[in-house]
């Protein structure tokens, strides 16, 4: 097998060189490194990625921690990966992917610090110990999410408006007429889950108005069964305990598909007795929205995209001192489809009975 000697050589250029190609801790011509590369190839050389990380004291890995439902990935997640791998690829850095659920994450094989330069959290929770642990081995990070308390003025992070979201699509639910609004919520200690209920009682407040009490309810972060699951469970109980509601709002997309489940089981047709909006809308499951779902686009890509090019800045500034935390506010977007409709019916029948 050659050696960076051999590499050197061929290509006349010095150990040192070929040494900064590879390892991009200086700056080389965009010449001389095609003349290497080209070298290197030709003799089937290959850095020993261990060693060069011990020299340079860097692995080039960047971690993206988000939190798994049973290992599964959202489109929202895989959404934002495409928005992290280029620019990962891009400048040289390898992604380490953790997504163990919260069941995995106390067993004695999952406590190692994982060997990463900087790392992205997804989906902040109140007094996230993902966080301040990263904080205190001094490990660059970026949150996509609000992080929760003083953490939002200690660390860099990206995130959508979520309480105007929030309020833009309550509010468009409400325009068309519907008062008893189901918001079946994420996970009660995730600081987007707070925002969304902040943007859903806004959106009442706005028309003099509040939610009937129990229209709020949030999946439990420990629960074993899925998110869709869950939202058909709930669904199906709320929906015929209270024949008033005519309108469910949903965490993801996931939830929405609970929601339609119940609907066909109790015969109510979309949109015509009942209207379904979800956030995070991405298309996993299209085939399965008849009519299509009506949904909010959160530009996963973007975020991911804003996420790894800050903590990129912070990595490359790593000898520069204290850095200011920075915020990053990516807009979103309603799609309407077919799944929400100005309606009465399902009441009018109640009223008849």
């Amino acid at each position: 097998m050659a050696t960076i000697e051999d590499v050197a050589k061929a290509a006349g250029v010095s150990k040192g060189t070929v040494s900064n190609v590879f390892s991009k801790k200086r700056p080389i011509s965009k010449e001389v490194t095609e003349h290497v590369m080209k070298v290197a190839k030709e003799l089937n050389y290959r850095p020993n990625y261990w060693a060069r990380s011990l020299v340079n004291k860097k692995t080039r890995i960047i971690g993206l921690n988000m939190r798994g439902e049973k290992l599964k990935m959202s489109h929202f997640q895989y959404s934002l990966l495409n928005g992290v791998l280029p620019v990962c690829y891009e400048r040289g850095y390898r992604l380490l992917l953790n997504t163990l659920s919260p069941n995995y994450l106390n067993q004695v094989e999952h406590l190692a610090s994982d060997p990463v330069d900087g790392e992205i959290i997804l989906d902040a929770v109140i007094g996230d110990s993902r966080i301040e642990d990263c904080l205190q081995r001094n490990v660059p990070i970026v949150v996509i999410g609000r992080p929760s308390g003083e953490d939002e003025t200690r660390v860099s992070y990206v995130n959508n408006d979520n309480i105007s979201t929030a309020a833009k699509v309550t509010q468009y639910l409400i325009s068309l007429g519907h008062e008893q609004i189901l918001f079946i919520n994420g996970p009660e200690n995730r600081t987007v889950t707070v925002d969304r209920t902040a943007g859903y009682m806004q959106a009442f407040a706005q028309q003099g108005q509040s939610p009937s009490e129990g229209m709020i309810v949030h999946q439990n972060n420990m629960q074993t069964m899925t998110s869709l699951t869950y939202s058909y469970e709930t669904a199906l109980v709320r929906l015929k305990e209270n024949p008033e509601i005519t309108a469910v709002l949903t965490d993801t997309e996931s939830m929405a598909l609970g929601v339609y489940k119940a609907a066909a089981e109790l015969n109510l047709r979309i949109p015509e007795q009942l209207s379904v909006l979800c956030f995070g809308y991405g298309g996993t499951f299209a085939q399965e929205f008849n009519p299509p779902l009506t949904g909010v686009d959160l530009h996963a890509d973007k975020l991911g995209t804003e996420a790894i090019l800050l903590l990129l800045e912070q990595l490359e500034q790593s000898d520069a001192g204290n850095k200011l935390a920075k915020r990053t506010i990516i807009p979103s977007d309603l799609v309407v489809r077919g799944s929400c409709a100005r309606q009465t019916e399902r009441l009018t029948k109640k009223m008849t009975k």
